[in-house]
């Protein structure tokens, strides 16, 4: 018979089981997380249905020939979601829509994020004088109302995509700097930063390799929750007339066509309403899921 000694080391030899990565391990978590799940589902359907616009529904045929004989019908199975008032489909036009209000929003965020993640990271690790001027700055364009930034910089640079696109961004960089920067604060004072430090690792290459990647789980719950926010700002610019240019469909440009005919056909104002809110409402929830499976303490 063996030793018990031998069997300890036997065992003390044995393969650990294999343990998922932190990315695996927090989509495994996200899973658990059902309404987290549904807005995940739903926005990856929406995008598909965004990128693949032209391939559903010709744009030419379909959101730009108009049909008088066919206007203001009510969704039948000819038109799921009916005609405008000059008899395109409007199923056709909300497709391409959500390519232009996600476009718009994705593009405002990455750059918001681009530009607001790199001074809060400067203001977060270097601290003192640059810290402290880079954070008032913020404090100014924090100051004022992300809508009403919005607002003054597209009525000063015209309406048009590009301007909206910008008027957006820089609305957002505050927001991202003050995040990145609390983010960098938390782990710039850990030990392995120390120890990259105290071998002469270089700054650009502490800042990217060390510090951001583990600054990552707050970022990525902002962008969601953020993105979800330029899509309303970006409905209530159309609706006001600061956004996307008619004929070009937009949410929020289809929405304030639509207001006209609220009384007799009302889907025209309802339905973009509806399609804002729900991708709004995923956002939000996916936002909760991730902060939910990215925090280590809910494990």
């Amino acid at each position: 018979m063996r030793s018990v000694h031998e069997k300890i080391t036997e065992e003390d030899q044995a393969p650990l089981p294999p343990r998922n990565s932190l990315a695996k391990d927090a989509f495994l978590r996200l899973c658990q997380n059902r309404a987290a799940l549904a807005g995940l589902i739903f926005l990856v359907f929406l995008t598909l249905t965004a990128v693949f616009a032209d391939t559903l529904f010709d744009y030419q045929a379909t959101c730009v020939k108009q049909n008088i004989l066919a206007r203001l019908q009510w969704p039948s199975l000819q038109h799921w979601f009916g005609t405008d008032e000059y008899g395109r489909d409007f199923l056709a036009r909300i497709v391409h829509g959500s390519r232009v209000s996600l476009s718009i929003s994705f593009i405002a965020v990455a750059f918001g994020l681009l530009l607001g993640g790199l001074l809060g990271a400067v203001a977060g690790y270097f601290g003192r004088t640059i810290d402290n001027l880079i954070m008032r700055l913020c404090d100014v364009f924090l100051a004022v109302p992300m809508m009403l930034m919005a607002i003054v910089i597209v009525a000063a640079l015209g309406a048009s995509i590009r301007n909206l696109v910008i008027a957006l961004a820089v609305a957002s960089v505050p927001t991202f700097a003050r995040i990145v920067r609390s983010a960098v604060l938390t782990v710039r004072d850990m030990d392995y930063v120390e120890a990259a430090r105290a071998v002469g690792v270089k700054t650009r290459r502490m800042l990217l390799r060390h510090i951001l990647p583990n600054c990552i789980g707050p970022i990525i719950v902002q962008t969601t929750l953020r993105v979800a926010a330029t899509i309303s700002n970006t409905a209530a610019l159309s609706f006001l007339g600061l956004g996307v240019a008619v004929p070009r469909p937009e949410w929020g440009a289809l929405l304030a066509s639509g207001r006209n005919f609220i009384r007799d056909n009302s889907y025209l104002a309802c339905i973009p309403g509806i399609c804002i809110m729900l991708t709004i409402l995923a956002m939000n929830l996916l936002g909760d899921g991730l902060r939910d499976a990215l925090d280590p303490r809910m494990k």
